[in-house]
């Protein structure tokens, strides 16, 4: 039986959602959507063939036509609208960052482990084609142990939606650092193997926003709006394991930069690194260096797509994501402590007491 579909949110990322759900028609149906503005929610109907038009996300929640809810709104409602859903015997694809802050991550968190419920956080980066292939080397042994990495995505002038809910810290919760920072720190500690960070010393800066600089072709911008959020951030992560993880992200920074996230992973046997569509692997062989190029492979599926696939496999088969609720708190978790590092200029130890 095909798993049924309601999305909250027919924006952007809700229209995204809706495309690559939509070819997977064998695996899932698309039955009902809502928005904040209905009209836009009609639109979207009619171009991917939704079944129902909700008058509000309880509605949809709530409806007997609705397995699975894709939550695809601003920061400040995901746990809301997660912990409604869960408590109403759905599952969750929840578009990141998990929560505003690591106390609303940690309210999704229990709710998740209180019930049997699929929860999974949108980070799409791990399904893109490079750091899938990274990943099968390191799980081949072919790096070691990897004790330190290097992380981050530097935008040169793409401060999105000025004055909107994008640069309204209590809306959003941050700027860069949660925004695209929280797909770099995902990433990266995926392909680390997960270690559970316990210590973070961070900054942020506010050196182009509030100046009204920096402004990106992301969003509309409201002039009438505020700008109280940082446009670069910049932390060291302790793990558990002795290793180490750089982060390094901005939306708007004077360096010579080509808008491209990275990675680079520093093993004992051996190295990686990720670039957007390209990759290396770094090796020693008979006393010289050796690199073996990674690339894209052509008519690569969406990692989209493929992050779709998974949701519906692990509602199906009864498993959990390999971004799971737990993941996306860890994120949260971190994130909060860089703020909070900023913030008292000391390093931060993690709570991760729930």
């Amino acid at each position: 039986m095909a798993i049924r579909i309601g999305i909250i949110g027919a924006g952007n990322i809700g229209s995204v959602h809706a495309s690559q759900f939509s070819q997977l028609g064998e695996l899932c149906q698309l039955t009902a959507i809502t928005d904040a503005f209905l009209p836009l929610a009609e639109q979207r109907a009619r171009e991917y063939g939704i079944a129902e038009v909700m008058a509000s996300p309880e509605a949809l929640i709530h409806s007997d036509n609705v397995d699975a809810v894709i939550i695809g709104v601003p920061n400040q409602y995901h746990a809301e609208l997660a912990i409604q859903a869960i408590e109403a015997g759905k599952h969750v694809l929840l578009e990141k960052p998990m929560g505003i802050n690591a106390t609303a991550a940690r309210q999704i968190l229990k709710a998740s482990q209180a019930s049997d419920r699929v929860v999974m956080i949108a980070h799409q980066m791990r399904w893109e084609s490079v750091p899938m292939q990274i990943k099968e080397q390191i799980d081949r042994g072919e790096l070691g142990h990897i004790y330190t990495a290097k992380t981050g995505w530097f935008r040169r002038k793409g401060i999105p939606g000025w004055g909107t809910w994008f640069t309204r810290s209590d809306q959003s919760g941050g700027g860069p650092l949660i925004d695209i920072g929280v797909h770099m720190l995902d990433l990266a500690l995926y392909l680390m193997g997960n270690p559970k960070p316990v210590s973070v010393y961070g900054a942020t800066y506010a050196e182009f926003g509030p100046k009204r600089k920096g402004i990106g072709t992301w969003g509309k911008p409201n002039w009438d709006g505020i700008y109280d959020v940082e446009d670069l951030a910049t932390a060291l992560i302790k793990m558990d394991n002795g290793s180490t993880l750089s982060l390094e992200v901005s939306w708007a920074v004077h360096m010579d930069t080509d808008n491209t996230p990275f990675v680079h992973l520093m093993g004992t046997e051996g190295g990686a690194s990720y670039r957007g569509a390209n990759g290396k692997l770094l090796t020693e062989k008979f006393n010289k260096p050796m690199e073996i190029a990674l690339s894209k492979p052509e008519n690569d599926e969406s990692e989209r797509l493929r992050l779709s696939r998974h949701f519906l496999a692990c509602i199906k088969e009864g498993k959990q994501p390999i971004t799971s609720a737990l993941s996306g708190f860890t994120n949260n978790l971190v994130l909060d402590a860089i703020y909070e590092s900023s913030r008292t200029g000391h390093e931060v130890k993690l709570d991760w007491n729930l």
